[in-house]
């Protein structure tokens, strides 16, 4: 790698890294080659909540397989999880922090067998792990699977693995009738195996929208016949199942709780020079952007901590890692805490009426369900003039009738405060090709408890969603 083609280029010539990515001209997230809408997203959104929805989740990922007699060692030396009790045939959510404790990203790790394991999420975390396997510290091999491309233009797109999710009320009896009788008792973030259409298939006990679900993968090559088997099983269990499109699949987070897409920390700090010329001038974390209200010329004051973001219960003291200094000096401080944002109503619709009328400039225009138009979003939100929160993911819940937000705020805000978030870029707004000319808004937000949706708080297998840190 040249460093003339690596991020750490890029900062070298402009000096700082925030301009660049609040103009990144890389345009909005895509969820990738699955439709927009199989139905309407209106009904998609509420099948998760009344009967059951099949989740494709086969294209927005990477993945990464790790292997080799290292592996254990190598992956536990760089995430904030113990691997004390990871056995095989068993899920986590793998969080990497940078040297000075703040997240880099996270994914979904599976442990095959002893030297095996499969990682699937975003790519800042996969890249990461690349790197650092590329210094030749580990006997490992690393096999990378990155995500379909964002706007493939009709070229026939391949994955290693297709990965679908059933979820909802109904995800039990269309198991059922896959399965030809009663599927093992799996329990939360365990792998079993299960029989659909006459073939052996993996399946993890899971809920991205609350409601627990199983998520299965296998062969590419088998995705439409694993489907066409779905949907029949469904029909038989007399199962109003719905597929979910890329536009209401992003919002159900909201619902459950996970922030997806906080800003890697990776920007700064000379420990991390050797990875951001590592890292390639068209890489994620090269191209991506911010956008919102919030704006720091300094690139730390967007990096998050795992405290904040519902991770704390993760950390484990009990092996060696990258960022396991900085975390042991956090730990006793106060942390400011994720929460959901519930819109105003009111001051929403004012902000959408301004986009019809004519003669003056509109606010920010809020796309439905999902307005998100960057890669990692910070707006701020305000008590009188005092920033004291961030609001990092937003969307429209037709299940809760309510716009929401996830994101963090100081530790002394409490649930059921009113705050107002500011909604727009300043300036009329910056060069991303996601922004058009805007003027800025405030609409008040209510802090709301995470998870926000009655099922995932009451119902839901305890977990960084629902377990309160000590």
């Amino acid at each position: 790698m040249t460093k003339k083609s690596s991020l750490q280029a890029i900062i070298d010539e402009r000096g700082t890294i925030v301009p660049v990515l609040r103009n990144s001209k890389i345009g909005i997230y895509v969820y990738p080659v699955v439709a927009t809408e199989f139905t309407n997203w209106r009904d998609e959104q509420r099948a998760w909540r009344d009967s059951a929805v099949l989740f494709d989740q086969s294209h927005h990922m990477d993945e990464l397989v790790v292997e080799g007699p290292d592996a254990a060692k190598f992956l536990q030396g760089l995430a904030i999880n113990s691997f004390a009790n990871f056995g095989t045939s068993r899920a986590k959510h793998y969080v990497p922090v940078s040297p000075d404790g703040f997240v880099i990203g996270d994914m979904i790790i599976f442990r095959e067998d002893e030297s095996k394991f499969v990682l699937v999420g975003r790519a800042p975390t996969a890249n990461w792990l690349r790197y650092n396997a590329s210094l030749g510290k580990h006997d490992v091999k690393l096999t990378h699977d990155p995500r379909s491309p964002s706007r493939p233009d009709g070229k026939k797109v391949d994955r290693i693995h297709y990965r679908f999710q059933i979820q909802g009320p109904d995800a039990p009896k269309i198991f059922e009738k896959l399965h030809g009788g009663p599927v093992p008792d799996i329990k939360f973030f365990h792998v079993d195996w299960i029989n659909i259409a006459g073939r052996k298939v993996r399946a993890l006990r899971h809920g991205m929208a609350g409601a627990p679900g199983l998520e299965i993968w296998g062969p590419y090559a088998e995705k439409d016949e694993i489907r066409d088997a779905i949907l029949k099983a469904a029909a038989a269990a007399g199962s109003d199942l719905y597929q979910v499109g890329s536009r209401a699949y992003s919002t159900n987070t909201l619902e459950s709780g996970w922030i997806p897409s906080p800003l890697p920390a990776i920007y700064s700090g000379d420990a991390l020079k050797g990875y951001r010329e590592w890292l390639t001038a068209d890489s994620y974390e090269a191209t991506g952007s911010i956008g919102g209200s919030f704006v720091s010329d300094d690139i730390r004051d967007y990096y998050t901590t795992p405290y904040e973001l519902g991770y704390g219960i993760y950390i484990k003291f009990d092996h060696d890692f990258v960022g396991r200094n900085a975390l042991e000096k956090m730990k006793d401080k106060p942390h400011r805490k994720k929460v959901t944002f519930e819109w105003h109503a009111d001051d929403l619709m004012n902000v959408i009426a301004s986009s019809f009328r004519p003669g003056e400039m509109a606010a920010k225009w809020i796309d439905f369900p999902q307005p998100n138009y960057a890669s990692s979003s910070f707006d701020k939100v305000m008590r009188g003039d005092k920033v004291v929160g961030l609001s990092m993911f937003n969307g429209y819940s037709y299940n809760e009738r309510c716009m929401l937000s996830l994101g963090i705020v100081d530790p002394d805000v409490k649930e059921g405060d009113i705050l107002t978030l500011v909604w727009g870029e300043p300036d009329g707004g910056t060069q991303k090709t996601s922004t058009e000319r805007h003027k800025q808004a405030e609409i008040r937000v209510r802090v709301s408890p995470t998870p926000y949706a009655r099922e995932a708080r009451e119902n839901y297998a305890e977990s960084w969603r629902t377990k309160k840190e000590s």
